[in-house]
């Protein structure tokens, strides 16, 4: 992954939005890692993978509870 300083972002933004298309591009401010720069088309499959999981955590959290396997939350807390 391409990494840019602020600064040279800033001066090339053109450029930046060239590089973004192709893989994200990691911004740092005062040597600091502070954003990555990304695709819309990289934007969107992200938030799709994000949430097919959420929907098979839910999932898999009903299909636990249908079938009994779940633990006691307070007693499970008061064991540690």
């Amino acid at each position: 992954m391409q990494t840019l300083t602020a600064n040279d972002a800033k001066r090339h933004f053109g450029e930046l939005l060239l590089s973004a298309q192709r893989e994200p591009v990691k911004i740092s401010k005062n040597s600091k890692d502070a954003v990555v720069v990304m695709s819309i088309k990289d934007f969107e499959a992200l938030e799709a993978m994000k949430a097919e999981y959420l929907r098979y955590c839910f999932e898999s959290g009903k299909k636990d509870l249908n079938d009994g396997a779940v633990v006691d939350g307070e007693a499970f807390l008061n064991t540690l």
